[in-house]
């Protein structure tokens, strides 16, 4: 989340006259991420977030994430819902934008999850798998391997202003990804994105799953890998073993990783650092001026791959106990 698009209070009345959650009581940015404009909104009827799209959201995507948290809510699966004005649709325009509001919820992110917030995100991912088994929609993981020598390709020239040899450390993994990327794996409705920022807790129990604008249609494991990157690494780059464990096992208590999904981890977990790399790198060349937003560290992306390039097995991750 981050703010790229100022709101006016005049523009902001008038669009949420169109909706029935009350009358505005008070509405700030919320400085934090970096692909949409969001406010938080408090109202006479509650508490929501306001998301004006922005970079690298489709408008033709847009049906799918709504949809989609609207089906997993429905089974059961705590995450926002889109408000629908009195027109009853949820995604309208606001100061140029596509723009959606959707319900609040309660919870913290944690900041250094320990290993039972670990096992609850494994159980989460996988009940949100499972939710998203029967939804009728799909959407092409335009983030995947094919995407990522394209990204590169516009940020190799300066790669090495942030740090020395990057460029050449990319170039390996790139080769080796794009030669080794497995294919045929069990496959539906992933998250994509879910770092802490994006799991709520209320005490030790998990509250709530958010920020669904990268969901797509790709390979379960791959998103278990996404989430051994975002949970299981210290601040100085090495890999928890016992909170990857933690996990893993979360997750296959309610949904076991067939024998291809183990052997596919090590290449996976690599794959999902460096597409983030890759994003983070072209977001902390070219934040637009003005903008308030806070750009990520590409680099500790380059550090958690200096340990994925020596895993060679699942148990490195923590598979197996």
């Amino acid at each position: 989340m981050a703010v790229y698009t100022e709101v006016s209070d005049e523009a902001l009345t008038a669009f949420l006259s169109a909706y029935e959650i009350g009358t505005l009581l008070s509405y700030k940015g919320i400085a934090e991420g970096v692909e949409n404009t969001n406010f938080f909104l408090h109202t006479t009827a509650g508490s929501y977030i306001l998301t004006l799209y922005e970079k690298r959201v489709r408008v033709e995507d847009l049906p799918f994430f709504l949809n989609l948290m609207e089906h997993l809510a429905a089974r059961g699966l705590a995450c926002p819902q889109p408000i629908r004005n009195r027109a009853g649709v949820s995604l309208s325009e606001l100061c140029g934008r596509p723009a959606v509001i959707v319900s609040f919820l309660e919870g913290v992110s944690v900041k250094r999850p320990g290993i039972d917030h670990c096992r609850a995100l494994g159980g989460a991912l996988a009940g949100l798998h499972a939710a998203g088994a029967d939804f009728g929609m799909r959407r092409d993981n335009n983030l995947s391997v094919e995407s990522w020598g394209p990204l590169f390709h516009g940020a190799e020239a300066q790669a090495d202003t942030v740090s020395p040899g990057l460029a050449a450390r990319v170039r390996g993994d790139l080769a080796v990804l794009q030669a080794g990327w497995p294919s045929g794996l069990p496959t539906g409705v992933i998250h994509a994105d879910l770092f802490t920022d994006n799991v709520f807790f209320i005490g030790d129990a998990l509250s709530g799953l958010i920020d669904f604008y990268f969901a797509c249609t790709d390979a379960f494991a791959y998103d278990l890998a996404i989430c051994l990157n975002a949970w299981c690494f210290e601040s100085d780059g090495s890999f928890d073993r016992d909170k990857g464990a933690a996990l893993i096992a979360g997750y296959e208590a309610v949904r076991p990783l067939t024998a291809a999904e183990v052997e596919a981890l090590p290449i996976l977990c690599r794959g999902a650092a460096l597409r983030f790399l890759l994003t983070r790198l072209v977001d902390w060349l070219d934040v637009p001026p003005g903008a308030l937003v806070q750009p990520k560290d590409p680099l500790e992306y380059d550090r958690r791959l200096t340990f994925h390039r020596t895993a060679t097995q699942a148990a490195d991750y923590g598979w197996g106990g």
